[in-house]
């Protein structure tokens, strides 16, 4: 009976679905190592060949779930900004929080988002998928952005502070150091932004 349940679980929904949180869940346990799709279909509860229906191999899995991946990454910051102060500066801090947040509960579905390189055409479809998500960011740094000054200058400096302290504490970098991320986030007060 356990079995009966287990194999027909996905008719309460969308396989499709359950096949990409079935994937975020090998990741979380095991990492980028730990995903296929077979180990999707088993934990899905379906046959092996049921993910072929609905992805082009484990790429096209990859990147399904980096589109579910950015659509929670998009919430877990707007979420903080909508919590927080809702100052210009209060709101950029807010996504950058959520930003930290999103990195440090779920690295390794923070790790597929921002790790494809090699298929040009998987680029492609991943930056599709994460344009809402830096829109966020592009939308929250317009307001503290120096009358003269390219938009993109201000996004690329707040992004590369986030993004680099995520990695580098995500790596453990920092050994026993790491800094509190209020006091690095902090040094947003010292980018170019308008007052």
């Amino acid at each position: 009976m356990a079995d009966q349940k287990t194999k027909t679980r996905h008719h309460h929904g969308n396989l499709r679905a359950a096949l990409i949180e079935a994937g975020i869940d090998l990741l979380s346990e095991g990492g980028v190592e730990a995903l296929t799709l077979r180990k999707c279909a088993a934990r899905a509860g379906v046959s092996h060949a049921a993910p072929a229906h609905h992805f082009d191999g484990i790429d096209g899995l990859r990147v399904a779930i980096a589109e579910e991946g950015f659509l929670r990454f998009r919430k877990r910051m707007l979420d903080f900004a909508d919590a927080g102060e809702q100052s210009p500066r209060g709101r950029l801090q807010g996504i950058c929080k959520g930003y930290l947040a999103f990195a440090r509960e779920d690295p390794a579905l923070y790790d597929v988002i921002f790790s494809f390189r090699a298929n040009s055409e998987l680029i492609e479809q991943v930056q599709v998928n994460a344009a809402p998500a830096y829109q966020v960011l592009r939308d929250t740094c317009a307001p503290l952005v120096p009358p003269g000054t390219d938009p993109l200058v201000i996004e690329t400096q707040v992004w590369s502070l986030v993004h680099g302290y995520a990695l580098l504490n995500m790596t453990g970098r920092f050994g026993a150091c790491t800094p509190p991320d209020d006091a690095v986030l902090a040094l947003l007060d010292r980018i170019g932004i308008a007052a």
